[in-house]
């Protein structure tokens, strides 16, 4: 198997990188897997904004996924399903549905969770929720299949 590098892009306008606590967990999971952290950016709650970490990431870094965290609900602020939507060359739905479908047992909130999973190139952008427990939770549900599905992205078989 192949080791994974990750950029994180957290979106709020409340949270700084130092404040960014579900980010760092995430990191710390990734990185406990033997997996490389390329990047962690905190962006604004901006669609314009958004897209740009994200394009960042694919382009210019090259990583195999981008874990965003947060800007999924309901409120007008949640825009990163729609910039993330906007950068996509393809959709990758499964596994958003996966978080969902796993996460509603746990709260039922979890079905108001706006989280897209796309492609861009050779990199997969997931959608996470904000908080700490549940992104951490959301990236449990789908870490063991992340290798298997970059393989697939680079041209590997089933």
């Amino acid at each position: 198997m192949r080791s994974l590098t990750f950029a994180l892009v957290t979106c709020s306008d409340t949270r700084t990188i130092e404040t960014d606590e579900a980010g760092r967990a995430l990191a710390s999971r990734i990185e406990e897997m033997g997996w490389t952290i390329a990047s962690h950016v905190v962006v604004t709650d901006n669609q314009a904004t958004i897209e740009n970490a994200l394009i960042t990431a694919t382009d210019e870094l090259h990583v195999d996924v981008i874990l965003t965290c947060g800007g999924t609900g309901f409120s007008t602020h949640d825009v990163t399903p729609e910039a993330t939507l906007s950068v996509a060359d393809r959709l990758a739905p499964g596994i958003a549905e996966a978080i969902r479908a796993q996460s509603t047992p746990i709260t039922r909130r979890a079905m108001l969770s706006r989280g897209q999973s796309v492609l861009r190139g050779t990199t997969l952008i997931v959608n996470l929720p904000g908080s700490t427990k549940a992104s951490t939770e959301a990236f449990s549900f789908i870490a063991d299949q992340l290798e298997h599905g970059i393989e697939m992205l680079h041209g590997g078989g089933h």
